[in-house]
């Protein structure tokens, strides 16, 4: 049974960081192109950040570059997610999302930016 578990979410003022992470179990964590995805109230889920099975290549979605950092312990089958300088607008519900032929998602870890 493939399992993708999130957690580091919480209350942060804008500027602060937090990691999140999302621990992988029953599939092939080594062959998994990984993905962070945040949905905001009232909007879609969209995309943020990846990174790719094999020689850790990232991307990510503009609002985040140079805040944000995606990475992965393939010993721990687990992908991170890094996030600095944090906006309100930051504020969403992220989920984890592991692709290896079909995609495979976390129950989401809420992230509030506010003062």
């Amino acid at each position: 049974q493939v399992q993708l578990v999130e957690s580091g979410g919480g209350l942060v003022q804008p500027g602060g960081s937090l990691r999140l992470s999302c621990a992988g179990a029953g599939f092939t964590f080594t062959r998994a192109l990984m993905r962070w995805y945040r949905q905001a109230p009232g909007k879609e889920r969209e995309w943020v950040a990846l990174i790719s099975s094999v020689a850790n290549i990232t991307d990510y979605t503009d609002s985040v570059k140079g805040r944000f950092t995606i990475s992965r312990d393939n010993a721990k089958n687990t992908v991170y997610l890094d996030m600095h300088s944090l906006k309100p607008e930051d504020t969403a519900i992220y989920y984890c999302n592991a692709r290896i032929g079909v995609s495979y998602w976390g129950q989401g870890t809420q992230v509030t930016v506010s003062s």
